[in-house]
């Protein structure tokens, strides 16, 4: 479908959950595109947009280099929905002291809504009374603008969590109802799409393989690309959709980083087989990853000089098979914590992102999330081998080695536990249903006992998440009897003494620790 076709612009505000409300969007069959606010406008007079909504943001409104929305939006009569600073934007250009300042700290982590009965909202439709929401905020707004309507408070009523002025046309939420924490299954989305702006449904599943094979094939013409498959989702499934189409022009190959985790190049043949990629075994450049990613303990330098030998790798590749471009498994997560999508801020760095290696890019996934490339691997007949794994960060165990320098007897450490946890998680049923698990070793020794013995070791610290899209996740706990079970395996290594869990939510934690 042309661009021009789509019904709902998101103006992006420098939110971390922009992408969060495309993806949201998308799931219930509605298209979307996101731009920067310099060039709403102009987008807006040429397409003709059913609805707008203006994402959140770390900004306040009142600052001076808070992100510029031409007022003019709001003179189409077009249905807007502001989230976050969205709804803090549409107070203050209808009443300037609307805007309650931040005082001590900002309100941040879940919230309870509770729906005003006597001003039912049609964005509210088909919800309960009361919902749990995400928030995450700094300022908000202190008194509905003239003609505004309050339709939603928190709990205690302290804070105006939406309001709307059906006349113009405008909505408001303070909350963030793209997110999973927020527990009304997209609902709110899909009021203001599909009933508010009346939009039609635009987006199909089915069309999704034939637009990355078609669009892929256009990008590249008549040059080669290689392709880098770590065995896990992205890469593999991506590989699998384009082998047949690209044949000759795709080469793919596996790097050995030497900060896999056990079987892996095994797993990653087994799977190449099966998803009939011909693939190419690099491992000649272990030893250096260890000895460069080892260097430092700082997590962003970690992930550089990872980066380094990584970008080094792709290019002897590269130059091997004379290719003039690079494709990637890309997600919209990692362009998200990279900064490198509209206004968000960086996070950390990614390796497959912006590497500038001479090679013209292809990122035909990065518009996508982790579960939304998990249904095209079962389209490709590979559940088992792929779709069910849990990911794994491209720089692998060493992102698990923390506060200490990476050695080989480290990897080898983390390595044997993250193994040791899995078949423990497998064991008791429970592995599918968890989104990740991480098995990081902390560098700070503590006491223990071992062998009657007063000793100095290691920490492990395990963490299993649950999240549809890793832009937010909440902890999987595991019971008392499996986290004893996983302690006493894991401390019969002589240089572990303690094991801890992490079931911290993101935000504000990350999924993984570094």
């Amino acid at each position: 479908m042309e661009e021009t076709k789509t019904q709902i612009l998101i103006i992006d505000l420098g939110s971390q959950y922009t992408e969060v409300i495309r993806r949201s969007l998308r799931y219930l069959g509605f298209k979307s595109v996101i731009l920067a606010p310099e060039k709403s406008l102009e987008w807006i007079e040429n397409n003709t947009p059913k609805g707008i909504i203006l994402s959140g943001g770390s900004a306040s409104v009142y600052d001076l280099d808070a992100p510029k929305i031409p007022k003019k939006i709001l003179d189409f009569g077009i249905p807007i929905l502001g989230i976050c600073f969205g709804m803090q934007w549409l107070a203050y250009e209808s009443d300037k002291s609307a805007i309650e300042k931040v005082k001590e700290g900002k309100s941040y982590g879940p919230v309870e809504i509770n729906f005003n009965q006597n001003n039912k909202s049609a964005l509210f439709e088909n919800l309960k009374e009361q919902i749990n929401a995400w928030s995450s905020h700094g300022d908000s707004v202190g008194k509905a603008p003239k003609d505004f309507l309050i339709t939603a408070t928190s709990k205690e009523g302290s804070v105006i969590e939406a309001m709307e002025c059906v006349e113009k046309r405008l909505y408001a939420v303070q909350f963030h109802p793209e997110v999973e924490q927020t527990e009304d299954e997209n609902i709110i989305l899909n009021n203001f799409a599909g009933e508010i702006c009346e939009c039609v449904k635009d987006y199909s599943k089915k069309d999704l393989i034939r637009e990355i094979e078609e669009n892929t094939k256009k990008l590249l013409g008549t040059g080669v690309a290689i392709i880098g498959v770590s065995g896990g989702v992205d890469s593999t499934t991506l590989a699998s959709i384009l082998a047949p189409k690209l044949k000759d022009q795709l080469k793919a190959f596996f790097i050995d980083t030497g900060g896999m985790r056990k079987g892996e190049i095994e797993k990653v043949k087994e799977i190449a087989v099966k998803a009939a990629i011909n693939l190419q075994i690099i491992d000649k450049y272990k030893e250096k990853f260890i000895r460069e990613v080892g260097k430092t303990t700082d997590a962003e330098e970690k992930r550089a000089k990872f980066r380094a030998v990584y970008g080094e790798v792709f290019q002897e590749v590269a130059k091997s098979f004379k290719a003039t471009h690079m494709i990637q498994g890309t997600l919209a997560t990692d362009l998200i914590e990279s900064g490198s999508a509209g206004n968000s801020a960086l996070i950390k760095t990614h390796h497959n992102v912006d590497l500038n290696l001479g090679l013209k890019e292809i990122s035909p996934l990065n518009d996508l999330f982790k579960f939304e490339v998990r249904e095209l691997a079962r389209e490709f007949g590979l559940e088992e081998l792929v779709s069910k794994r849990q990911p794994f960060p491209g720089p692998g165990l060493y992102l698990r080695v923390i506060g200490v320098p990476v050695t080989e007897e480290l990897l080898e450490i983390v390595r044997e536990a993250d193994h040791e946890v899995t078949e423990i998680l497998k064991k008791h049923g429970i592995y599918d249903k968890i989104s990740q698990t991480i098995v990081a070793l902390l560098g700070v020794k503590t006491v223990g006992v071992k062998g009657d013995g007063r000793v100095y070791g290691y920490t492990l610290v395990v963490r299993t998440v649950e999240t549809a899209d890793f832009m937010t996740v909440k902890g999987f706990y595991l019971t008392p009897e499996i986290c004893e079970e996983i302690s006493s395996a894991l401390v019969k290594h002589p240089k572990i003494v303690r094991v801890m869990y992490d079931w911290t939510s993101k935000p504000p934690a990350t999924t993984e620790f570094e």
